[in-house]
């Protein structure tokens, strides 16, 4: 199901909110295409004032940025706009988040990586219905090594600092970095 395939109304407004440059530019463009009206911001304040002045009909907002809570921008959009549609994302997937978003207000909770089809079947699902399972699963590995990719990023590219958060040894983490991305 695409916004080809489902009417998304007069209101076509999105907010993607994410601190990744670089995902938000492809998700954004990804978007457009698919025929929403797209409005981007890269932190807290950004996406609260964002949501405050223009609240959007849809929001994408990633859970944790560098200045505070994605919930607190979902919180926001549900006070001003009610009938908004709202995922969230993150790369720190875990129940009790997903429980806190939804209890605020957001209509999905997806983990990161998602990709622009996920993310619009999320946005546009029924409420009576799930949104189909994905046809390309990732596999373990490939679960695996995203995450140790993130929390080298977050580390700043810190071999030590990323082993010690992820409790493995340092040489096994060298190794794994080394390797190739599994498919």
């Amino acid at each position: 199901m695409t916004a080809k395939d489902v009417d998304l109304g007069e209101d076509r407004s999105l907010l993607l909110l994410d601190d990744d440059e670089q995902f938000l530019k492809r998700l954004a463009k990804a978007m457009e295409k698919r025929g929403f009206a797209v409005e981007t911001a890269e932190s807290v304040a950004a996406g609260s004032a964002i949501a405050t002045a223009r609240p959007p009909a849809y929001a994408v907002c990633d859970l944790r940025l560098e200045d505070g809570n994605g919930l607190d921008v979902v919180e926001i959009i549900r006070e001003k706009r009610p009938d908004s549609r709202i995922v969230v994302l993150t790369g720190y997937g875990a129940i009790a988040t997903a429980v806190a978003a939804v209890k605020i207000g957001a209509t999905d909770y997806l983990s990161k990586p998602a990709d622009a089809k996920d993310i619009t079947d999320a946005l546009l699902a029924q409420d009576d219905g799930f949104p189909p399972p994905p046809e390309n699963p990732m596999s373990a590995d490939r679960v695996r090594w995203e995450h140790i990719q993130r929390v080298y990023e977050l580390c700043d590219r810190n071999v030590s600092e990323t082993a010690r958060r992820l409790n493995m040894h340092r040489r096994t983490l060298q190794r794994i970095l080394a390797k190739r991305s599994p498919r």
